[in-house]
């Protein structure tokens, strides 16, 4: 069984290579985005970057140099990727509970390897330190899928914009982590088994132990299909959309690709986009029906309201005996009086004066 396992184990994580190389390739091939011209751009050098300039500040700046900040470019990224600022900027409780989530990962990432390290090379402390990471990385990562799983489940917000590919993605790691805590606690030795494997031993795992390992098979081939390859989609966003402020010189690679998408054969009449929360409602043929049959009965209304007044037409604001839009005899004045309100008042003053 170890050697069926092993075997697996070695196709998937082929396969999770492979599928995030040709994911990353189709991303860089896809015509030039939008330029909106966003900043702060970190990128920008000479101190642009931090107050939020650009070289559009210099006279004549295209037959200048233009400085980059390649260190400032990276320190944001990895501020982005191992932090999540903008989740804790704009989402501070939600942060707690995600960036846990992601620093298990991270943590179980260097754990395996560590895992490797130690079983080709046995040392005491790095045996004992392996252990401590590992149960680090399990609890950071556990807890914080439980608790994603729970936020979606149970928030108003969350729920309503949560597919069930995302349930079904947390339910994944959580059985996949769940599964391997209870294995390395309860079942099995992890560093043995993990030579096992390594060498194609074919010795017998305990159920539990073969639960797992295929479950983390089928979890490796997966991420990169589904949407938990945002890794590789993030680095896009930034560097080729969010960050991407090339100028557009005479025979630069921007007009390049400008031109390339411009050749791009028009969408077909008719087409629309995909994403959910910009396709047009779906309407119930009823609902066009009914909606037809009030539009006939209110241009059929024998006394409906012109767009130019006329006589007892409908007021926007109707009131007895309302002002018409242009003033008849006994029309109310804007602020009415009682017994009417004349445009002058001239026969007032008169009957006054008698």
């Amino acid at each position: 069984m170890s050697v069926f396992v092993a075997s697996f184990i070695l196709l998937a994580m082929l396969c999770f290579l492979v599928i995030t190389a040709v994911k990353a390739w189709k991303y860089s091939r896809y015509p030039i985005h939008s330029r909106l011209e966003l900043y702060p751009v970190p990128k920008e050098g000479a101190g642009r970057a931090e107050y939020g300039g650009s070289y559009f500040e210099d006279p004549e700046w295209w037959q200048k140099p233009r400085p980059l900040n390649h260190a400032g470019e990276l320190k944001d990224m990895l501020g982005e990727m191992l932090l999540i600022r903008l989740l804790f900027k704009n989402n501070r409780s939600l942060w707690w509970i995600s960036y846990a989530f992601h620093l298990g990962i991270y943590v179980l990432f260097g754990w395996t390897l560590l895992l490797l390290l130690a079983t080709l090379w046995p040392a005491e402390w790095l045996v004992l330190f392996t252990g401590i990471v590992g149960a680090l990385g399990y609890a950071l990562a556990t807890l914080g899928a439980l608790f994603l799983l729970v936020r979606r489940l149970f928030d108003s917000t969350l729920r309503v914009y949560t597919t069930p590919q995302e349930y079904f993605n947390l339910a994944l790691i959580s059985a996949v982590l769940i599964t391997g805590a209870a294995s390395w606690t309860c079942f099995a030795n992890v560093f043995d088994v993990t030579r096992d494997l390594l060498f194609f031993s074919g010795a017998a795992l305990a159920p539990l132990v073969v639960c797992h390992l295929v479950l983390l098979g089928i979890m490796l081939i997966y991420i990169p299909i589904g949407k938990m390859s945002h890794y590789v989609g993030k680095y896009f966003t930034f560097h080729k959309v969010l960050w991407d402020n090339d100028p557009n010189h005479e025979g630069s690679d921007v007009e390049a690709r400008l031109k390339k998408s411009a050749a791009l054969p028009k969408p077909a009449a008719g087409a629309a986009w995909a994403a959910a929360h910009i396709a047009p409602p779906v309407v119930a043929a009823e609902e066009v029906v009914e909606a037809e049959v009030e539009a006939c009965a209110l241009e059929a209304e024998p006394e409906s309201c012109a767009l130019e007044p006329q006589p007892e037409a409908c007021a926007l604001e109707p009131q007895a005996e309302a002002c018409a839009l242009e003033p008849q005899p006994e029309a109310c004045a804007l602020e009415p009086q009682p017994n009417a309100c004349p445009l002058d008042n001239s026969d007032s003053s008169a009957k006054e004066s008698d």
